[in-house]
């Protein structure tokens, strides 16, 4: 079975920020999500964050970690814990593994689908944005969960010496 091109759907009513990735998401999406993210910052009024990862067919490691960086900011700056939605088994158990179970609310179940989605842009790659993106993301999984750290500090060594 081939996996679906990977899309991220975004929706923003009073507060509550939707985000719904679809499919295969890699790294190719990391600068668009990073940018939404920082907007979300940027504004400083979430009441709710909420991310769908229902129809996700695979999601990678530069993609969890700026979900980590999502959460970790929401905790924080916003004393609110994000709601995350996951029905597939291997994607949960890889969210748990990587520690994002300490940040997010996991749930199984669907949320209700009554938003206006609209489709995140797919961002022009600049190479050294998409390096710094990844380095970011994979240093925040480390923060995240210091066992992380054994997968990630040669991908992090290598990005910061190129």
């Amino acid at each position: 079975m081939t996996a679906e091109r990977g899309r991220i759907l975004v929706a923003q009513r009073a507060g509550v920020y939707d985000i719904k990735l679809i499919g295969d998401v890699r790294m190719v999406l990391c600068t668009s999500l990073s940018n939404y993210i920082d907007s979300i910052f940027q504004r400083g009024d979430a009441t709710e964050v909420l991310v769908d990862l229902l129809e996700a067919q695979g999601v990678d490691s530069t993609t969890l970690g700026l979900l980590a960086k999502l959460a970790i900011h929401c905790n924080r700056e916003f004393k609110l814990r994000p709601k995350l939605f996951c029905s597939n088994d291997g994607i949960n158990h890889t969210l748990n593994v990587m520690g994002l179970d300490e940040v997010f609310d996991l749930y199984e179940n669907p949320v209700s689908d009554n938003f206006n989605w609209s489709e995140l842009r797919c961002d022009d790659l600049d190479e050294e944005s998409c390096r710094q993106k990844v380095l970011e993301a994979h240093k925040l999984l480390i923060e995240l969960n210091p066992a992380n750290q054994k997968d990630f500090v040669d991908l992090i060594h290598s990005l910061e010496n190129s």
